[in-house]
């Protein structure tokens, strides 16, 4: 073969060669933590990831945008009164939601954990100790803080726990996301959510409306805090409103297999 014939080969080999890596690296998902962009009243958001690029993890954003369907999920750092109220409102309402807790909430508020089981809530991993999980080094860190939980959660309420996964404060890596799925874990993400956790600076119930109503769409992962006194008042209401413009409210399981 020709000294040009040998240039032309190896600069097409290059040229492959970094094609495949571009490649590679434009469909990995890096640390990140969890955000959205909504570009239209109605619409659904588009997430730091897409739906195809977690879904090859077992994770999900949103479900299926065709329906006027919405799941509901708390997040449940600590409990501030708020909780019972809350549940009170799913019970009138014929909802059952997912509640994501923390090691700390188990130990103090078995009563209210059990009483989501009881009235068909599932009850998700949010970690025991609510790190920023993509900093834990190893994977028996990882799973240690998946494990402990659900042994607590078993210790509590006599069950197997199901087998949701929601990274603390949204952080994730590609890493974790893979090591949550080879313990059996679905990732949860949320596809609309305000900010309604900061208990000194709590929304009035005119703007968490004005924040919640105009972005909600069919398919929705609807993020809540259960510590939100806010949350608590408007609930209720907020939920009569979704039900007169059509919305059902799915579960996890359906959520995952809409996808």
């Amino acid at each position: 073969m020709r000294k040009r014939d040998l240039m032309i080969l190896f600069g097409a080999l290059a040229i492959a060669v970094v094609t495949a890596i571009t490649i590679f690296h434009s469909s990995a998902l890096p640390t990140d933590s969890w955000g959205l962009s909504f570009r239209q009243e109605g619409a659904a958001p588009i997430g730091n990831a897409g739906v195809d690029q977690l879904k090859q993890y077992d994770a999900a954003y949103i479900g299926d945008t065709s329906q006027k369907v919405l799941y509901l999920t708390f997040d449940v750092g600590y409990e501030n009164g708020c909780t019972e109220k809350i549940l009170d409102t799913l019970k009138d309402h014929n909802i059952t939601a997912a509640f994501f807790l923390v090691g700390n909430y188990l130990e103090k508020n078995e009563d209210l954990v059990r009483r989501m089981v009881e009235e068909g809530h599932i009850v998700g991993n949010h970690t025991m100790h609510h790190y920023d999980m993509s900093r834990l080094s190893t994977r028996e860190a990882f799973a240690k803080e998946l494990q402990d939980l659900e042994a607590l959660y078993t210790q509590v309420t006599g069950e197997q726990m199901k087998k949701y996964y929601r990274p603390p404060q949204g952080i994730y890596s590609q890493e974790n996301l893979r090591m949550a799925q080879e313990l059996g874990y679905k990732t949860v993400f949320w596809s609309l959510a305000y900010v309604d956790w900061n208990n000194d600076d709590q929304p009035t119930k005119e703007a968490a409306f004005a924040k919640l109503l105009p972005r909600t769409h069919q398919g929705a992962v609807v993020l809540l805090h259960s510590t939100s006194q806010t949350n608590a008042q408007i609930l209720d209401e907020l939920l009569t409103q979704w039900e007169n413009q059509g919305y059902r409210f799915g579960t996890l399981e359906e959520l995952f297999q809409s996808l």
